[in-house]
């Protein structure tokens, strides 16, 4: 028998930024909050601390940091037709486990979309005619904008302490920053990275073609900075181990470094570790949620939190699998595009250049941080003509130096022994000659790509495992295709022996890594047939949930989505707490 709790006010099925971020301005209130976090507690002293926490074998390549796939694992296919199969091993993308979850083990990437990202549909549509998208593409409107998210963009940027140039400041284009993005109301709090030397031959070929590059806005402190919530972070060492790690100095802008201090020393929130929520209880007309069942993982406990607030603010796909278990909602078909759980689960199109130099070129890539690139955003969105290119979308194009770690990076040339004695000869040659340009692109939503629950294959606690569907849009591998070749261009200018393209070419495989940005699933939007949830996370199918994070995208854009996250969670908590606690129902008319 489940074992009942006193009532509280809001329960977080999930405790990273935006669990942290919605608690942190809930913070004055009377409002009882528990945090549910499956993982356990973690904080920087003494979980990632040195020398343990640079052991690239149990953390980059065991991934000590991630979700533990004989506990609960996806099951993934590429189409309807086929059967999916459990992915027994991470590779493809890396969701964190534990306190914090992936905002402890990102890299720092902090972008901006642009307005353009939240009017997908309607900007193409005024652009270039109703018809110009594939048919097969989903793709729609936030229900919301980019002068909506601003001011949360900001407050999210100096919690973290970005270190950037801004390249337009209330409608001032500043040389050296961005000059495509939209306006922001003052610069970033800090200032940005110190180019590495293959970010300044980068630049200096990129302006040479006409493009303007900038500094990636990074999360990896560029000085010591006290954020506005009081939380000190210390310069970063540029000792190349952010992505897959945790942070040692307090360098690196996460949930424990940021918020998580202060939110766990309030009185009315309450952090419970080792609850891995099973489902949202409803009432019985399925139109209320009346709390959370979690089972205690130390004794297999199944216990009740009754709530009349429930947030669901886990990793993206966690989100819409618990909505699908909970029966919230209606499961999307793609055969009938009806539905609206687990619809536009999107991902992101990656492609590079790879530029080996000679032997008197060293690029010194070991030292290196998460963030720290020269970026174009040129070929970003529709910063460029698409009219006569058959695909929307685009990708920027960065040299990202983030610390080429010796058991992952080992360059070699094409032609190259897989193995052996030649192989390793030309790993010593290439090693420190060898750079990168990254082209990364946005996923266009796809009428066969979603998200439901798979019919054969359960987890540890006999529930029902999210089965993925998912493959690049011919649109999306024309885009990968057209923005690789002008990175190639620029590559060719920047005085490499040799270049080498490499388009993002189909079918998608979860076995390689590419990036940790799922989207989609429990999708905002401005009606409820197209969408999950409405333009502030609440659920159109039960009111009392709201749905934070990534699941709640469109669509994915080029740019990297936590920036995105971390400012919807600013806008929600907002909402929440200026009009749904006061009185509780609908925040946007169905």
């Amino acid at each position: 028998m489940a074992k009942v709790l006193p009532k509280v006010d809001v329960v977080f099925v999930g405790v990273g930024f935006t669990a942290a971020i919605i608690a942190r301005e809930l913070k004055d209130s009377s409002v009882t909050m528990v945090g549910l976090e499956r993982g356990r507690a973690r904080s920087t002293v003494p979980d990632f601390q040195s020398p343990s926490m640079h052991d690239e074998l149990s953390f980059a390549v065991r991934h000590g940091l991630m979700q533990d796939l004989s506990q609960e694992t996806v099951t993934f296919r590429n189409t309807p037709d086929q059967k999916a199969l459990p992915m027994r091993q991470l590779g493809s993308f890396l969701p964190g486990t534990d306190l914090g979850g992936a905002g402890v083990h990102w890299n720092g990437q902090t972008f901006r979309f642009q307005n353009q990202d939240f009017r997908m549909r309607s900007h193409h549509e005024e652009r270039y005619g109703r018809d110009f998208m594939d048919a097969e593409l989903t793709v729609q409107d936030w229900g919301l904008t980019y002068e909506d998210l601003e001011p949360h963009y900001d407050r999210f940027e100096h919690l973290l302490g970005i270190g950037g140039y801004a390249g337009n400041v209330g409608g001032e284009i500043r040389p050296g920053g961005n000059p495509f993005e939209d306006p922001r109301s003052r610069d970033y709090p800090n200032p940005p990275t110190a180019p590495a030397y293959l970010g300044a031959l980068f630049a200096k070929a990129a302006m040479e073609l006409g493009y303007s590059p900038y500094q990636v806005p990074s999360a990896n402190m560029t000085r010591a900075y006290t954020n506005p919530e009081g939380v000190r972070l210390e310069p970063c060492m540029v000792c190349g181990y952010c992505e897959r790690f945790g942070c040692e100095h307090f360098a690196k802008s996460s949930p424990q470094t940021t918020l998580l201090p202060v939110v766990l020393q309030q009185k009315n929130f309450e952090l419970r570790t080792g609850a891995h929520v099973i489902r949202v209880n409803l009432t019985d007309d399925k139109k209320h949620a009346s709390g959370v069942a979690y089972v205690d993982v130390t004794t297999g406990q199944e216990t009740e939190q009754p709530a009349d607030l429930v947030i669901l603010s886990a990793f993206s796909f966690h989100n819409p699998r618990l909505m699908l278990l909970s029966g919230i909602g209606k499961p999307y078909d793609p055969k009938t595009g009806e539905g609206t759980i687990g619809r536009n689960y999107a991902y992101q199109t990656m492609g590079s250049v790879t530029l080996f130099y000679d032997e008197d070129v060293e690029l010194n890539q070991f030292m290196g941080a998460g963030a720290l690139g020269t970026v174009i955003s040129d070929y970003v969105g529709d910063n460029f003509d698409h009219s006569k290119l058959g695909f929307v979308g685009g990708s920027y194009i960065c040299a990202y130096t983030t610390g080429a770690r010796p058991i992952e990076f080992h360059p070699t040339p094409p032609g190259t022994p897989r193995w052996g004695a030649g192989w390793k000869k030309a790993v010593a040659r290439h090693y420190n000659h060898t750079g990168g340009l990254q082209v990364h692109g946005q996923s266009s939503a796809r009428r066969t790509n979603y998200l439901g629950l798979d019919p054969t294959y359960r987890d540890a606690f006999g529930q029902p495992l999210l089965r993925m569907t998912f493959d690049f849009p011919e649109n999306d591998l024309k885009m990968s295709r057209y923005v690789t070749a002008r990175a190639t261009e620029i590559a060719q200018r920047m005085g490499a022996r040799q270049v080498v393209a490499n388009p993002r070419t189909g079918p998608y495989s979860v076995v390689p890594y590419q990036t940790t940005h799922n989207t989609g699933g429990a999708i905002m939007g401005a009606n409820p047939r197209e969408s999950a949830c409405n333009p502030f996370g609440q659920s159109w199918d039960v009111s009392n949930v709201f749905v934070t994070g990534a699941a709640l995208f469109p669509q994915n854009a080029a740019y990297n989505p936590t920036d995105t996250v971390g400012a919807l969670a600013y806008w929600q908590a907002a909402a929440l707490k200026s009009r749904y606690l006061k009185s509780p129902g609908p925040l946007a008319p169905s």
